[in-house]
C-alpha cells in the first residue's frame, strides 16, 4: 500500500492544477480534429503526473517491534560507515558511529525516526549543494539535524542529519523539539536526490549493515543496541 506524504501537498496540488489545464488543452485538440496530438499530450501529462506522485510517495512499512533494533532513517544505499571520536550533538566524550545513506531521485524521500525517541534539539547548517555522493557533501552541504535520546533505553543518544544534494535543495523538517516519536515515524523529507546520516553511540550498538547495502526507511535494521562494551 502506498500513500502520498503530507510534505508534498502543496507541490502535488500545483501539479494537479497544471495537469487539469493541460488535459483541457488535450480535449480541445481532439475536438478540433487533432486526436493524435491530443492523446499524445494527454499521455505525456499522465506520465509526468505519475512520476511526480512516485516522488512524493510514502509507502506503508512494517516497523520492527524489537526496541533494540535501530532502523534506517531513509531509503537508499549505505554509502559509508565511519567511526568518530565525538559528535557535536552528543555528550562530550561519546564515541560515535555515523552511517551515511545516499538517496537517488528514484528513492522514497521521507525521513523516519530510527528508534522511539524524544527530540531535544534541532540544528540548521547553511552550506553548499555538492552532489550527495561527493565525500565532502556531509561536511559542506546544507543540513538539518535532529538530536535526542531513545525513550526505551537510558542514556542512548541518537541523531539524524538531512543533507541537501546537487538537485535536492529543500529540506523539510517541521519544528519538533520536545516531541516524542515512535520508531519509524515520518518526521520530514528531503526533496529530490540527497543524503541522510544516522549518528549512534559506537560503544552501545552493533552495526549490522555494510557499505553498498540497499536499505528501506523504517524497515531495514541498521544496528542493534547492546550493553556498553559488547559491540564486538
Amino acid at each position: 500500500m502506498m500513500t502520498l506524504t503530507r510534505f508534498g501537498v502543496r507541490e502535488w496540488g500545483s501539479a494537479l492544477v497544471v495537469a487539469l489545464i493541460l488535459w483541457s488543452g488535450c480535449y480541445a485538440l481532439i475536438r478540433c480534429g487533432h486526436p493524435v496530438a491530443g492523446w499524445s499530450l494527454a499521455a505525456f501529462v499522465a506520465l509526468v503526473l505519475f512520476a511526480f506522485c512516485a516522488f512524493f510517495r510514502n509507502p506503508v512499512r512494517t516497523i520492527p517491534s524489537d526496541p533494540l533494533a535501530v532502523t534506517s532513517p531513509a531509503d537508499g544505499v549505505v554509502r559509508d560507515i565511519t567511526y568518530l571520536d565525538s559528535f557535536e550533538q552528543f555528550p562530550e566524550g561519546v564515541k560515535t558511529v555515523r552511517i551515511g545513506i545516499f538517496l537517488s531521485v528514484l528513492n522514497v524521500h521521507v525521513n523516519r525516526t530510527p528508534v522511539a525517541m524524544q527530540v531535544l534539539s534541532k540544528h540548521y547548517r547553511p552550506g553548499e549543494y555538492l552532489d550527495a555522493r561527493n565525500p565532502d557533501a556531509g561536511k559542506r552541504n546544507e543540513a538539518m539535524t535532529i538530536a535526542g535520546v531513545a525513550t526505551e533505553r537510558d542514556n542512548f543518544p541518537v541523531a539524524v542529519r538531512q543533507i541537501s544534494g546537487a538537485i535536492a535543495r529543500r529540506i523539510v523538517c517541521p519544528d519538533c523539539v520536545g516531541a516524542k516519536f515512535a520508531k519509524g515515524y515520518v518526521y520530514g523529507m528531503i526533496k529530490f536526490g540527497s543524503r541522510t546520516e544516522l549518528y549512534l553511540p559506537a560503544d552501545q550498538v552493533k552495526v549490522l549493515v555494510n557499505v553498498g547495502d540497499a536499505v528501506k526507511g523504517g524497515e531495514s535494521i541498521l544496528a542493534e543496541i547492546v550493553s556498553q562494551g559488547e559491540t564486538k
